[in-house]
């Protein structure tokens, strides 16, 4: 067999066998609740007994022993010799583990050392490197409107030459058809449900719990809902931080909930919707609930005094999610630290969606997380300022209005306007990027959702509504405050496009009192 040949055939192996560790641990910790279940107990022992032969017909011999081990383990299960309890289900959650840390050491091209002691090893193969199931039917239609592209390219390319400008028009409306017919396919393809990615985290409730001397269990909900497969890449540090949150600071110990009247073993609920074109994820707990108290403590503790006296429930909880702020008393190896939801709320922005949090003391805490259903395009919203082309995401916009002429003059490029009677912030985007020239004689402003209330982009002109491919920023315009990517105009021109909270929160809240 050629070396390209292994390679090809390693990656399916280690890609399957992530399923099938992920399947494993899933069904172990459901057993802990009914540990004779016959259909459990049977999809573990086929997942064992089919990763073992993979292994051993690759030659990875320290795979297929660890998966031997557990095999027999479960079989004795399964014949009805042992009982599967806690501490034989957290002994088989370790053999789990093991055979993770040597699928990771193929996967990252270590191999491993075979009984006969040669090294076994596919050259190129990288931890790296991703792979994404797609149906075989979506593929057909893949490579059919690849074909209706090209045959549509060809009648253009003939009417040009015969110059036949009607026929090309025609030809080239019925390609533009094809391709956003392909383009819509190709989003579909890399769509993937959360629910794999969720109950992934059954294993981090179960042990971060066990930890704290806790009981707790995760509930997930809406698990085939759909969302963009790199959505979900960039989503696990943020939800990880979240869930360890959750056990750390939101459920209680067993004998306080026991004495509140509660079940002792709590609840992490990790929930999926979609809603007006965003995926919605909520992450709830059945615990304490946020101390206002005590985030107001350590808010005076950090300079806002005034602030944390005069603010509201959802003002003083969003400051949780400011840098370095923490209410733990102590620093442990899960918080205390105060870099978790800030991190979270980062994360989370980057992927042009907010965070929210709700609590209610004694019952419990939710965060909501809003995302775009795909990273890779967007509806924009095209605005001027200064020559230059900024696109603003439509799930941001609320409304377009003239800026009133007495408004003009915003100080320093910043200032407060009145909208039907409400104060508005505003942002001059021209005077912000330091653009150069005169702005136009009628400006005109964006209304924009922010910081769940609302704030305005000035702007010299409105270009309207499109579709827009999100480009990456290079690594010098990475960490620009404000940008999230770029696009290429039909003119050839790259268009910014804004990151609406970072770029408001940097600019409008060191303003925000004095208004």
């Amino acid at each position: 067999m050629i070396d390209v040949d292994r390679d090809a055939i390693v990656r399916v192996f280690i890609a399957e066998a992530e399923e099938r560790l992920g399947r494993m641990e899933e069904a172990l910790l459901a057993i802990e609740g009914s540990p004779d279940d016959p259909d459990l107990l049977g999809g573990i022992f086929r997942d064992a007994h089919t990763l073992k032969g993979n292994a051993v017909s690759l030659g990875f011999s320290a795979i297929a022993d660890h998966a031997h081990a557990l095999e027999d383990v479960l079989d004795r299960a399964r014949q009805g010799g042992i009982v599967l309890g806690p501490d034989r289900v957290a002994t088989l959650l370790g053999g789990v583990d093991a055979l993770r840390e040597a699928l990771e050491g193929v996967a990252a091209g270590e191999g491993e050392p075979p009984r006969d002691g040669a090294r076994v090893v596919a050259p190129g193969v990288s931890a790296e490197q991703r792979t994404l199931r797609v149906d075989i039917a979506k593929l057909d239609r893949l490579m059919d409107l690849a074909s209706e592209i090209a045959i549509a390219r060809g009648r253009v390319q003939q009417t040009l030459e015969a110059g036949a400008v009607s026929d090309a028009l025609a030809a080239h409306r019925d390609s533009d058809r094809s391709f956003l017919d392909l383009q819509e396919l190709i989003l579909r393809a890399r769509m993937v449900p959360v629910g794999p990615a969720f109950r992934a985290y059954a294993r981090s409730v179960r042990d971060v719990a066990a930890t704290h001397g806790k009981q707790a269990r995760l509930v997930v909900e809406g698990d085939d809902v759909e969302v963009d497969t790199s959505i979900i890449e960039h989503l696990r540090d943020a939800l990880t931080h979240m869930v360890r949150n959750a056990l750390d600071h939101g459920i209680e110990a067993p004998a306080l909930r026991r004495a509140r009247g509660k079940d002792p073993c709590g609840t992490v609920r990790l929930r999926a919707f979609r809603q007006a074109g965003n995926i919605v994820i909520e992450l709830s707990d059945d615990g304490g609930g946020l101390d206002r108290a005590r985030i107001a403590d350590r808010a005076r503790a950090g300079g806002r005094a005034d602030s944390a006296a005069r603010a509201s429930d959802a003002e003083l909880h969003r400051l949780i999610f400011e840098p370095g702020f923490s209410t733990a008393e102590h620093v442990t190896e899960l918080s205390g630290r105060g870099v978790g939801m800030d991190v979270v709320r980062r994360n989370v922005e980057a992927l042009r969606g907010s965070v929210a949090v709700a609590s209610r003391e004694g019952q419990g805490t939710t965060f909501t997380i809003r995302l775009p259903l795909t990273l890779a395009i967007i509806d924009g919203f095209g605005t001027v300022a200064g020559g230059e082309t900024y696109v603003v995401p439509t799930e941001a916009v609320i409304e377009c209005l003239e800026l009133p002429r007495a408004a003009g003059g915003l100080a320093e490029g910043r200032g407060v306007i009145n909208l039907r009677g409400e104060p508005l912030p505003c942002l001059r985007l021209r005077d912000h990027f330091a653009l150069p020239g005169r702005g136009a004689e009628r400006e005109n402003v964006v209304v924009v959702r922010h910081e769940g209330g609302r704030a305005g982009l000035v702007v010299d002109g409105l270009l309207g509504e499109r579709q827009t491919v999100i480009k990456p920023l290079g690594p010098l315009f990475r960490a620009l405050p404000g940008i999230a990517g770029s696009a290429i105009l039909g003119s050839g021109r790259v268009a910014l496009i804004l990151d609406v909270p970072g770029l408001l929160r940097q600019t409008l809240a060191p303003s925000a009192p004095e208004a």
